[in-house]
């Protein structure tokens, strides 16, 4: 291989023209570059020499690479200094576009940098995820996976578009599923949607006008999303307690302002613009684990009917109540006005990988939303639909759920014995009736970003509270369901001994 001859640097800035120094720098090595001067492969010299030969502090030229490097020019390599690995022309080109100016101006906001780490955390090797919101692939349920696709492989003629709603055999399978569950429906009110997530977002861009106020348990699974802010929407939280969302502390919000009702607001009322409506997971809910009372669900379905407030209910973790008493009944099931609409998801009790999520609601509201489907995707996949509503239909999904609440039953048992062996003293928890999550608050303050740091170096990935919060917490989202107890238990003790050294 031939070797590659030193960059070759008879130029300095100038710094009467008004051009930031750094720019100038910028501008003169993309054009070497560009001219083939500085071939792909080439070695910059140290940020020391070039700092001496432009006439410019380090730092200057430290912000000048970096910038090189955002646009994937250069790239730093580990013992062998920054070479240059690419010469794409575009990037090159005099008043090229500025691509984070249209990234901020997009219509979907950015997740928070904690959220974000997660996302790049969650596919490191050897990471051990006890807050993540999924289930271990080790209980992928295998063999009924080849007999369902070898089923599909013999009977499937064509994977062709499917109608917006979703096939007629996975909407007639759903509302035999949710009619199961007491929730009295017609395949007529079922939409298919890929994933429980994207009815949330075609609530938010088709049936609700920017401006909208969205209540929300406080804290709230919803809040780490950026699905309703991006729609211009403000999110309020409401807080919770042992027995689910404050319905009484609900009441006192909506007095404040006037809603969207037809009626006088209290004199003592705020004027509060535009609508509202409430997002809710009263089973299971998500991060807490708490499951709303029986009491608490009607006095929730009574509020919504006199104030006139639509509910959204995520049923995302409903299939997955494992206690022994019979899982009470959903706020659709109680629903006599049409104020509710409901989703579910094959995503936490299946496979997240087969994006497929349901709703169900009143005819109109399903035909408007699978008109805004048909723009987005054409309709969820056929083969996840074809999936799912054999596993549905054939008695497999049924067969399946209930052994994986058992297994996550044991699970919860063991991470409730670990908890106490290690944590009693550092914090306090509560005990779910399902679902994934064990919701952990430290008995002293603690520096979450710093918590989160540490763990993650230490190999295991954490999810703070505060990220579903409407504000700091000092809790954690635990989570069972994704690794063995024995897993659990040694990524606890490292948890443990991270948060003595904050304490």
């Amino acid at each position: 291989m031939a070797r590659i001859a030193p960059l070759n640097i008879d130029w300095k800035p100038d710094r009467t023209t008004g051009e930031p120094v750094t720019e100038q720098i910028v501008g003169y090595m993309c054009e070497q570059v560009h001219s083939g001067n500085w071939p792909i492969g080439s070695r910059l010299p140290s940020q020391r020499a070039l700092a001496e030969w432009f006439g410019v502090n380090r730092s200057t030229v430290i912000a000048a690479i970096n910038e090189l490097s955002d646009y994937g020019i250069v790239e730093g390599q580990h013992g062998a200094g920054t070479r240059i690995v690419s010469n794409t022309w575009s990037l090159m080109l005099p008043g090229a576009p500025d691509w984070a100016d249209y990234v901020d101006s997009g219509f979907f906001k950015a997740n928070n940098d904690t959220i974000q780490a997660i996302n790049r955390y969650e596919f490191t090797p050897n990471m051990t995820r006890i807050g993540t919101g999924e289930l271990d692939p080790r209980l992928f349920p295998k063999a009924m996976w080849r007999q369902v696709l070898g089923e599909a492989a013999d009977e499937i003629e064509t994977l062709g578009y499917p109608p917006p709603e979703g096939l007629p055999e996975l909407r007639e399978a759903i509302a035999a599923h949710m009619r199961a569950t007491g929730v009295d429906c017609t395949a007529s009110q079922v939409l298919v949607t890929s994933g429980a997530l994207q009815a949330l977002q075609m609530i938010s861009v088709s049936l609700l006008p920017a401006g909208t106020t969205v209540y929300a348990e406080s804290p709230s699974y919803i809040k780490s999303l950026q699905v309703f802010q991006s729609a211009g929407m403000h999110l309020e939280g409401v807080p919770m307690d042992d027995d689910g969302l404050n319905v009484q502390a609900l009441r006192g919000l909506l007095a404040e302002g006037e809603l969207d009702t037809g009626r006088p607001a209290p004199l003592n009322a705020r004027n509060r613009k535009g609508n509202a409506i409430l997002y809710t997971i009263p089973t299971n809910h998500n991060p807490t684990g708490v499951t709303m009372s029986d009491k608490r669900r009607h006095e929730l379905v009574e509020l919504s009917v006199d104030s006139r407030l639509p509910i959204i209910e995520d049923g995302a973790y409903r299939d997955l109540y494992f206690e022994d008493d019979a899982p009470l009944p959903s706020l659709k099931a109680l629903d006599e006005t049409g104020m509710v609409i409901t989703l579910g998801s094959a995503s936490k009790s299946l496979a997240p990988g087969l994006r497929i999520g349901w709703l169900v609601a009143a005819e109109p509201i399903v035909q408007r939303l699978a008109d805004v489907k048909m723009q987005m995707d054409y309709g969820a996949s056929v083969l996840s639909q074809w999936t799912f509503a054999r596993f549905l239909t054939n008695g497999m999904y049924d067969e399946y759920v209930a052994g994986l609440k058992r297994e996550l039953r044991h699970r919860r048992d063991r991470a409730l014995v670990t908890l106490q062996e290690k944590m009693d003293g550092l914090a306090h928890w509560n005990v779910p009736s399902g679902g994934f999550y064990i919701w952990m608050t430290f008995d002293r303050p603690i520096r979450m970003n710093r918590l989160f740091q540490l763990a993650a170096e230490r190999g295991v990935l954490l999810n703070p509270g505060d990220i579903y919060d409407f504000a700091a917490d000092n809790s954690l989202r635990l989570s069972y369901s994704y690794t063995t107890p024995e897993e659990f238990a040694d990524a606890v003790d490292v948890l443990a001994a991270v948060a003595r050294e904050l304490a």
